[in-house]
């Protein structure tokens, strides 16, 4: 099982807390041993293989649709809105929803409400990814959730990214929305489970 390196800190703390503990107390150790296992499922970071698909934008988050609407942003323009729900069992990992180069990132920071309710996308810290891509600009929002507390985003200005590159992740439940191109079919519906980087959200046909 692979893990993301964000955690391995958080890992190593949990397992070297639990072997402390099992040289003073079972009890604590039990415990502390059920914290790491749930640590390790959290930090998972499956190897994902994004289809081949001309025209395609894939989920960037595993996690449940919550907003299909008509979005407007200062980068994209008119556009398709997708919002997708992460709780606190999904893989917290985010990839690019396609090929494209960055340019555009921006740092808002904000309340912490429930990442699935629609306000969350205005008022909640959030770091926008704006791509560069061949069928139009792309935005990526990633928001923090009510027990989130770091989002991590890599990336700086210039960046290529592929269809299904990691590029951060949020740590605990949160929410990513994506700004598609107007033009967008879209083959995901509202309450879809989708996954990052495998599961087509639209297609652009041209």
């Amino acid at each position: 099982m692979r893990f993301a390196s964000d955690g391995f800190a958080t890992i190593a703390f949990c397992v070297l807390t639990t072997a402390a503990f099992a040289f003073i107390s079972p009890l604590p150790a039990v415990v502390m041993g059920a914290v790491t296992i749930l640590v390790l499922w959290f930090f998972r970071d499956p190897d994902r293989v994004t289809p081949e698909r001309e025209g395609g934008f894939f989920s960037p988050a595993d996690g449940k649709v919550v907003e299909i609407s008509e979005a407007e942003h200062p980068f994209t323009g008119p556009a398709v809105k997708v919002g997708i729900f992460m709780n606190l069992f999904s893989v917290h990992v985010n990839r690019a929803p396609c090929a494209g180069n960055v340019e555009y990132l921006e740092y808002i920071p904000g309340k912490k409400v429930a990442a699935f309710a629609p306000k969350a996308s205005e008022i909640n810290e959030r770091h926008l990814v704006g791509l560069s891509t061949a069928w139009g600009p792309v935005l990526m929002v990633q928001i923090a959730g009510l027990v989130a507390r770091r989002i991590v985003c890599r990336l700086t200005r210039g960046d290529r990214l592929e269809a299904g590159q990691r590029y951060g992740m949020i740590k605990m439940g949160s929410r990513v929305d994506v700004y598609l191109p107007k033009e967008v079919r879209l083959h995901i519906n509202m309450g879809d489970k989708v996954y990052a980087g495998v599961s087509l959200l639209g297609v652009v046909e041209r």
